[in-house]
């Protein structure tokens, strides 16, 4: 039996509604990721799958599907929960959803800034745990950021939204990437593109924005982070594995780096133990995309896709 549609996630808006006013759906009302051995049972007959960052889309979720999917849809941005040439080995097209994200992830890699530099999170937990405090010249110092160089590693689309927050709070900007940047952006925040070493020396903060594959798996290494300006800050908001987590700790102990902020994690849900104990660290259960409007906004999009896809219109939003 061809079910149309599968969606395996709870989302918000009336994505789901959408999809059921033009196809036959099965939808998975919950948060969870759907075990292995459910696999055969929800995705049997499907020609389109919508799935989040918590489903591997691999052979063996394909294999369950059948030979009649058309399209998996995902309801994220970053695609590295889906082996995309697989997909493609057996004629199945892939969809993101780019761009309606930005905003709202930028947000939260600058609150990540300052959270990192401003001791914001150790503060929140002391008055919270009841110990006694007062006004001190010399309580809780944390770092300006006004006067001071922000380094964005992946200056596409969140990462420039970041730059912009950034300068709005007086940083000046380094720009990386694996690709130039849009020239119009950098004259417009009046940043320089350097290459990765200078902007490891130079950055009072740095931000990491690139997608994970494998030439950015442990991009932010040891070797990289003993680079970094003595006395700077870490924010990562992109992939967890970008970082390599023990080697942060490692430069953490050391002294070597004052902090860093993350929203993402090498072993997502799990944190590293030695990042856990650090009051020097803020940390966040990715949350990056976190806002009503914005995983609505998501949702709707992915939901698009696949009503483009299966109503023969081709993809809004191909991965490429």
């Amino acid at each position: 039996m061809t079910v149309g549609v599968v969606v395996l996630s709870r989302l918000p808006g009336d994505a789901v509604e959408r999809l059921r006013a033009e196809h036959e759906v099965r939808y998975r009302d919950e948060d969870s990721p759907v075990p292995v051995r459910d696999l055969p049972v929800l995705l049997s007959g499907a020609e389109a799958v919508v799935v989040t960052l918590g489903h591997r889309v691999d052979d063996a979720f394909l294999d369950a599907a059948g030979p009649g999917l058309k399209v998996i849809s995902n309801v994220a941005v970053g695609y590295d929960n889906i082996d995309v040439e697989a997909c493609r080995a057996r004629g199945v097209l892939v969809t993101n959803t780019p761009g309606v994200l930005t905003d709202a992830t930028a947000d939260i890699a600058f609150a990540l800034v300052l959270m990192a530099t401003r001791r914001l999170g150790e503060a929140e937990r002391g008055v919270r745990s009841g110990r006694p405090w007062g006004f001190g010249m010399f309580h809780l110092l944390g770092t300006s950021v006004q006067g001071k160089v922000i380094g964005i590693v992946g200056p596409g689309a969140i990462g420039l939204a970041t730059a912009r927050r950034a300068r709005a709070f007086g940083m000046s900007v380094l720009l990386w990437g694996r690709s130039e940047p849009d020239p119009a952006a950098v004259a417009a925040l009046e940043a320089e593109v350097v290459g990765f070493e200078e902007l490891l020396e130079r950055s009072d903060v740095m931000s990491v924005h690139v997608p994970l594959s494998a030439a950015t798996r442990h991009l932010v290494d040891a070797e990289a982070l003993a680079r970094m300006k003595p006395g700077s800050f870490l924010v990562n908001t992109a992939r967890g594995p970008v970082v390599d987590e023990a080697a942060l700790v490692d430069a953490l102990e050391s002294g070597h780096l004052a902090g860093a902020g993350l929203d993402v994690f090498e072993e997502e849900p799990r944190v590293h133990p030695g990042l856990l104990a650090r009051e020097d660290v803020a940390l966040l259960p990715h949350i990056g995309s976190a806002t009503i409007e914005t995983r609505t906004a998501m949702a709707g999009l992915a939901a698009d896709n696949v009503l483009a896809v299966l109503g023969g219109r081709g993809p809004i939003t191909p991965v490429r």
